[in-house]
């Protein structure tokens, strides 16, 4: 199978991690524009990531002498890392959902900063306890100026004209929870990998980072079943509806899917070298990636009053020191 060996590598795999997981709510903004529904969009993204993670184990995941073949990997498994695996994907799925009820509820300036903060802060200090690689001290200083980053972007977008109807209590306790799920999956999923997969054999009954993944998915896809199925009725849509998009819908979410597991799978691959408490900290710059996308592309502040513009600028000041704090902790 293909590992990563060298940090330099790691740490471009990490950028792109946060370039995908930045960049893949772009399908979802553009389904959107055709009034294709979030809850009909997941599905696709759920399915896009499901075939991802099959291609992928069957391809670098098998390929090559390093390590053990994802098929070979599943045979010895144990139950503990394959179920390990799977609660890590519905986890992340529920979590997923729960950050755009959020959203939908509060509003982005008070639901993402929370939701993804609060995942940002447990899952490094989890990662980093079950791994503690790199200097803890430039890691937490550069998670803390990230966080801080997050809260100066509430503050622009509480600045925006805000949509009458908006619930915050719910809208906030439902972003705690997101955030608090979305920090567990990944140290969930790493539990589930051997710390030695570059070489063979493994620890016996743990997984590869492919195997791993594959089972990721199915999870995922399984939690979605039920809680998509309800958050498609609470917004008055159902199956019907969702077998009666265009192909060029279906291939959006599917593309979504494809982008963010692609972003995880190389992430995760990266931790072997990086450790995975540095790994998913960067992967988290994914935010600075969000803002770029929506300051210069969607233009999100194009009505924001005045004294908004100091407010952006520092909030990328502190996403671009926090990701180089992180990126020099590895040394």
């Amino acid at each position: 199978m293909f590992v990563v060996t060298e940090l330099p590598v790691a740490i471009l795999f990490c950028v792109i991690t946060m370039l995908g997981w930045g960049s893949w709510a772009n399908t979802q903004k553009l389904a959107g524009k055709e009034k294709w529904g979030f809850a009909l969009f997941y599905w696709d993204y759920a399915l896009g990531v499901l075939l991802f993670s099959v291609v992928w184990a069957l391809t670098l995941g098998s390929a090559g002498s390093a390590g053990m073949g994802a098929m070979a990997n599943l045979s010895g498994a144990g139950r503990p890392a394959l179920w390990d695996a799977f609660l890590s994907g519905i986890e992340f799925n529920v979590a997923n959902i729960l950050l755009v009820v959020a959203i939908d509820a509060a509003g982005m300036s008070v639901a993402f900063p929370i939701g993804v903060g609060l995942a940002l802060v447990i899952g490094t200090v989890k990662s980093y306890l079950q791994d503690p690689r790199g200097n803890a001290t430039l890691l937490f200083c550069g998670v803390t100026l990230i966080v801080a980053a997050m809260a100066l972007s509430a503050m622009a977008y509480s600045k925006l004209p805000q949509a009458p109807g908006r619930k915050w209590f719910r809208g906030v306790a439902f972003a705690v929870v997101a955030g608090a799920l979305m920090g567990f999956f990944y140290p969930q999923l790493m539990r589930a990998i051997s710390p030695n997969f570059q070489q063979a054999p493994i620890q016996v009954g743990l997984l590869t980072p492919y195997s791993a993944l594959v089972f990721f998915a199915l999870g995922l896809v399984a939690s979605n079943v039920v809680v998509n199925t309800v958050f498609l009725k609470t917004s008055g849509l159902s199956y019907l509806d969702y077998f009666a998009g265009s192909a060029r819908l279906h291939s959006l979410g599917l593309l979504g899917g494809v982008i963010w597991m692609l972003a995880l799978s190389l992430n995760v691959l990266a931790s072997s070298v990086a450790g995975p408490a540095i790994s998913y900290a960067l992967g988290q710059g994914a935010t600075l990636v969000a803002a770029v996308w929506g300051v210069f592309v969607w233009r999100e502040f194009r009505d924001a009053p005045a004294g908004v513009n100091p407010l952006i600028v520092a909030m990328l000041a502190g996403y671009v020191g926090g990701l180089i704090l992180i990126g020099v902790a590895t040394q």
